[in-house]
């Protein structure tokens, strides 16, 4: 699993400040915690920055570049910025993101080509969000009709399905995982295939989020996610990742969560009768996993019940 560090994001205002004051030692620091604590790659979300765009992104990307090799993820709506970032890159970057949507896939499309670079291109058009997994495949379909007319490799596209969060829209997580499944069926080479994690969990409380979130991230996993935007300094969400990566079984946890994995890689839902429910924090995953296949109502005290 590829871990897109999220933590740089102008959202937070002392990020907002940093970007403003053209703070170094600030941005250089949050990136080398996310470095340090295992991600792959690292995230610039500077904003829209419809004036100073030109000019923000390159100082993003030299100021990063100083502390790591990490590849970067230039992350904001305005392509000028994109453009501007991507010339200073030092390694392969990624553009995000493009969408479904003619005006995104006209302006970024050809920067994939034209810097031999990965982008993000999101199942999401004009209409409305996709409600299916249908619904995402289509406008996959016609993302990746687009990269080959402009000469952009099927496996520089990285799929976002557009998670929704559970708070509303428990049945999209199936939807969305079914999804991702399908996206790497759709050409040869595959696509690869990502999403903003932390949208499952958008709206819930915050003792609840990093559950909701590392769960998910599992399931997914299972159906063929490569990587996800996510918080790389959450040490649960890391530890998960870890087991999936050395396919750690040695304690009851990493039973569950590589027993759940196995389960979505073979296309099935996983069977939570099985669980041992008297471990807490089996207990507390099982619940989950049960709210996440639309098995129970999700509700904000859904662990208590």
């Amino acid at each position: 699993m590829i871990i897109i560090g999220e933590s740089i994001h102008v959202i937070a205002t002392s990020i907002r400040k940093a970007i403003e004051d053209r703070d170094k030692a600030f941005i250089q620091k949050l990136a080398k915690r996310q470095a340090d604590d295992g991600a792959n790659v690292i995230d610039l979300n500077v904003g829209p920055q419809k004036k100073h765009g030109a000019e923000v992104m390159p100082w993003m990307v030299e100021t990063i570049q100083e502390i790591t090799d990490l590849p970067l993820c230039l992350d904001t709506t305005n392509s000028v910025a994109i453009e501007a970032g991507l010339k200073v890159c030092k390694n392969k970057a990624i553009i995000n993101s493009t969408d479904a949507t003619e005006e995104r896939l006209t302006a970024l499309m050809p920067l994939a080509a034209k810097y031999n670079c990965d982008i993000i291109a999101l199942s999401l058009a004009k209409v409305g969000l996709p409600t299916t997994a249908d619904a995402r495949i289509e406008l996959a379909a016609e993302i990746l009709a687009v990269a080959e007319a402009e000469g952009v490799p099927s496996d520089h596209i990285w799929l976002d399905p557009l998670v929704l969060t559970i708070n509303g829209n428990q049945d999209q997580a199936l939807q969305t995982i079914e999804a991702v499944r399908f996206f790497k069926q759709m050409a040869d080479p595959a696509p690869m295939t990502t999403c903003g994690l932390s949208n499952i969990s958008n709206s819930c409380p915050e003792e609840l989020r990093p559950l909701l979130n590392r769960v998910f991230m599992v399931m997914m996993a299972g159906a063929g996610l490569d990587s996800c935007i996510a918080d790389a300094l959450d040490e649960k969400l890391m530890e998960v990742v870890k087991i999936l990566t050395d396919r750690d079984d040695s304690t009851p946890k990493g039973k569950l969560y590589l027993g759940l994995y196995d389960c979505y890689q073979e296309g099935e839902m996983y069977d939570t009768s099985t669980a041992d429910m008297s471990d807490p924090e089996i207990s507390d995953i099982v619940k989950t996993v049960k709210a996440l296949q639309n098995e129970s109502l999700y509700a904000h005290g859904y662990l208590k019940l």
